[in-house]
């Protein structure tokens, strides 16, 4: 067994008080720069929170008056609803384009940092993360009419007042990519070049060199080509992204134009640009219920008058 003698033991208990004196003023340390981070909110979760509520911050969807889209509109980029057949497992409904928190990893500040990612999402409700604002390509012909093959840029502030993002893609290479499909990447960037334009193309191609120049109406299903690299923006809804948590499930957006056997392009390439809605019930033309076809009140108008419809030559 051993033991210590009294000069061993006056040594062991003043290490001792060293010891705890030394982990009080460290703990008091801690202390005081927590409620100093604290009272500037400086804090982590201080900063993530305001993040995500600029990122989430109410936004006002500009309103058509002509039925036209315009340079300064501020529009969501919206896939529609269509049946899935090349996959099972998918993500349904109408898909709003949005900027991703994925490539977020703790800022400094409260600002975003370039570039950002994007993702397609189940929201119909405008907010900072998925409104974007039409820009021509100089930036300055703010109030003119959008035209098919026109260049021009889609930004978005992402709810914060002194950022503004431009939607960009870039050819293919080893290092940069899309996460899933491995295809041409889409992101966020705060430069502006040559990459962030687009061009609006009509949907059927057999008629689309003749809408060529001809003004682009909202909330209509178009095609968006990327002007450097001519591929089209598509939402991958059978590739989840593998976070989920903060906003709901969300899946893969990238530039890559999906053909089929007719070398038209596939409803992954569908896009709408919508605007607001003039009514005070709901935010978008969305919510707007859409009237009945034509070829569904046939039938109705046939139950209705029966008589009116018979062929008199049969008589």
């Amino acid at each position: 067994m051993t033991r210590f003698t009294s000069k061993q033991t006056a040594a062991l208990g003043g290490w001792n008080q060293y010891s705890e004196l030394r982990y009080y003023i460290t703990e008091n340390e801690r202390m005081k720069d927590f409620l100093e981070k604290r009272e500037k909110g400086q804090l982590l979760i201080q900063r993530n929170r305001r993040l995500k509520e600029n990122l989430l911050r109410p936004m006002q969807l500009s309103i058509t008056e002509d039925g036209y889209l315009r340079c300064g509109y501020k529009v969501m980029l919206v896939n529609p609803d269509y049946p899935e057949t090349e996959a099972d497992l998918v993500l349904g409904g109408d898909l709003s384009l949005c900027m991703t928190l994925e490539e977020i990893k703790s800022p400094p500040s409260d600002q975003l940092e370039v570039p950002c990612g994007l993702s397609a999402a189940q929201t119909k409700i405008p907010v900072g993360r998925n409104t974007f604002i039409i820009l021509s390509a100089d930036r300055n012909a703010m109030g003119q009419v959008l035209r098919y093959g026109q260049n021009f840029c889609l930004a978005t502030t992402g709810g914060f007042e002194d950022r503004t993002l431009y939607l960009s893609s870039d050819h293919r290479t080893l290092l940069r990519s899309s996460k899933r499909s491995w295809l041409q990447e889409v992101y966020l960037t705060d430069e502006a070049s040559y990459l962030n334009c687009w061009q609006a193309a009509f949907l059927d191609p057999q008629f689309r060199l003749e809408y060529e120049g001809s003004p682009v109406p909202a909330n209509a299903k178009i095609i968006l080509n990327h002007s450097q690299t001519n591929r089209g923006l598509a939402a991958h809804r059978h590739l989840f992204l593998r976070y989920v948590g903060r906003f709901g499930k969300e899946v893969e957006v990238a530039a890559h134009t999906h053909l089929d056997s007719h070398r038209v392009e596939k409803p992954r390439n569908h896009w709408m640009l919508v605007t607001g809605n003039p009514r005070r019930d709901s935010s978008t033309m969305l919510d707007v219920p859409k009237p009945p076809a034509e070829d569904a009140r046939a039938p109705e108008q046939d139950a209705r008058a029966p008589g009116q419809g018979a062929d008199p030559g049969g008589q």
